[in-house]
């Protein structure tokens, strides 16, 4: 099981470290991938080490897509057109594509929440065509949730869509959730 967490500037820095060590701690490989160079900022001004430049990667060589949210990490997400190629790869197999607080609009962007319900960021409910009020939401292989506060129920959803209930229990326990 291999998953690429997308990292743009401007990227939430909760939801999208909480995802990365959270599915490595389930023993999923994960890649964060920034989309111009090494070094990503986040909204907050902390600056992670991506492990790849998107421009080094291949969609097909993993199970799954990552998107954190953070206004401008989702305004950078979508003016990248490798993230949009790779989205609509990951949908076309029917890979897992998860996405939270802003990140769902990038999703409805490209028409993959066209037939799916979602969730996004509190106020932004008219960016996707079926808003739920749920701070996390499945549907098929599309995965939401709605902000920093969320992103541990997020990454634990995306645990138990790959690797089951299990899973999940034995993690929440390591975590003391």
């Amino acid at each position: 099981m291999k998953i690429l967490v997308l990292l743009a500037d401007g990227f939430e820095e909760i939801e999208a470290i909480t995802v990365i060590d959270v599915l490595r701690r389930a023993g999923i490989e994960v890649d964060s991938v920034g989309l111009t160079g090494g070094w990503v900022t986040g909204s907050h001004n902390i600056k992670v080490m991506a492990d790849k430049k998107i421009s080094e990667v291949d969609i097909e060589k993993y199970d799954g897509i990552v998107l954190p949210g953070g206004s401008k990490g989702v305004e950078n997400l979508l003016k990248s057109s490798k993230v949009k190629e790779f989205l609509e790869k990951a949908n076309e197999k029917n890979k897992l594509i998860a996405a939270i607080c802003a990140a769902p609009l990038v999703l409805a962007k490209y028409h993959i929440l066209d037939k799916r319900r979602a969730t996004i960021y509190p106020g932004m409910e008219k960016e996707i065509p079926y808003p739920r009020d749920e701070k996390v939401v499945v549907d098929e292989n599309v995965i939401t949730s709605q902000a920093p506060g969320t992103a541990l129920l997020f990454a634990l959803a995306i645990v138990e869509k790959l690797l089951g209930k299990e899973k999940v229990s034995e993690i929440k326990k390591q975590l003391v959730v």
